[in-house]
């Protein structure tokens, strides 16, 4: 299944996609309005959800609806650094004995076709293609045997970075954290289509430039890990968002360096999820609130 927030005639509320409608919704009192709440509820509002699917009612043509990021304002967006030994290999750093995690503050989060503010601040705004997945139940201690029993699905994350800002702390939290650079989407794929996730093709374009083409098994701590890992140190809940790394080929590391344009388009596809893309445009002067 996929699940999606989505917004029509100024409604904001949780459906699914098949093929090229969306399934609707609204008025049913045993599925909540935002993600976060219908992952809560677990399988009753799963349970309704697929039979409305089921009996082919309440579809809206996807072209009709602006789909949102899946998730907004989760209690965690954790991302990994240094996952994949290509990515390893080009910043010339050491492979890590144990996974490195950052925090990226959840007021970055955009969603599909949302724009990419390069930052009045900096000229060095970079893209990171990634496979994400969300925490589906309240979980602490997970055994590594039953981490995939915890992950409600998979989304695709664009871990954009401002590279000077992001050196500014050991922690890279605030490079990581600017305004629309979280872009998730375009949905969440519930675990029953994704055979393997550690089995994925995962490819960047900007424009029509391919900067990044690897496959998920080349990830050194695959996603089963790193549950088990953070969850010995906190409580995970429904709707957590974590990302697992982004292969080599991003823009700091070419030559001449390939940050992101005023005008450029990033399109991220990861083989079973889809695409998500994004513009870039100038931060707008309303983003000026003092």
């Amino acid at each position: 299944m996929k699940l999606v927030t989505f917004t029509h005639n100024n409604v904001t509320r949780v459906g699914a996609v098949v093929n090229d409608f969306v399934v609707d919704s609204k008025g049913r009192k045993n599925i909540p309005t935002t993600m976060i709440d219908f992952l809560q509820g677990g399988t009753r509002s799963l349970d309704e959800l697929k039979t409305l699917i089921d009996t082919h009612r309440a579809q809206i043509a996807l072209s009709e609806v602006k789909l949102n990021a899946p998730i907004a304002n989760p209690q965690k967006y954790l991302g990994l650094s240094l996952n994949y030994a290509d990515h390893i290999a080009e910043t010339g750093r050491d492979q890590p004995n144990y996974p490195s995690f950052f925090t990226k503050q959840s007021s970055c989060i955009i969603g599909y076709g949302d724009a990419i503010h390069k930052p009045k601040v900096s000229d060095k705004l970079d893209y990171e293609g990634e496979l994400a997945f969300v925490i589906g139940k309240r979980c602490r201690h997970v055994p590594l045997e039953k981490a995939h029993q915890v992950i409600a699905g998979f989304t695709i994350a664009n871990d954009v970075s401002v590279r000077d800002w992001q050196m500014h702390s050991p922690t890279m939290m605030i490079g990581k954290s600017f305004d629309t650079c979280g872009p998730l989407g375009p949905w969440l794929v519930t675990p029953d289509e994704i055979s393997n996730p550690h089995n994925l093709g995962i490819k960047t374009w900007v424009d029509k430039e391919l900067r990044q083409n690897a496959n998920t098994n080349q990830m050194i701590f695959n996603c089963y890990e790193m549950i088990a890992y953070l969850s010995q140190a906190m409580t995970l809940e429904p709707g957590d968002v974590i990302t697992t790394g982004t292969p080599s080929g991003v823009g700091v590391k070419m030559q001449p360096r390939g940050y992101l344009k005023v005008g450029q388009t990033v399109k991220i596809e990861i083989e079973g999820i889809g695409e998500l893309t994004n513009s870039v445009i100038n931060e707008p002067d309303t983003t000026e609130l003092y």
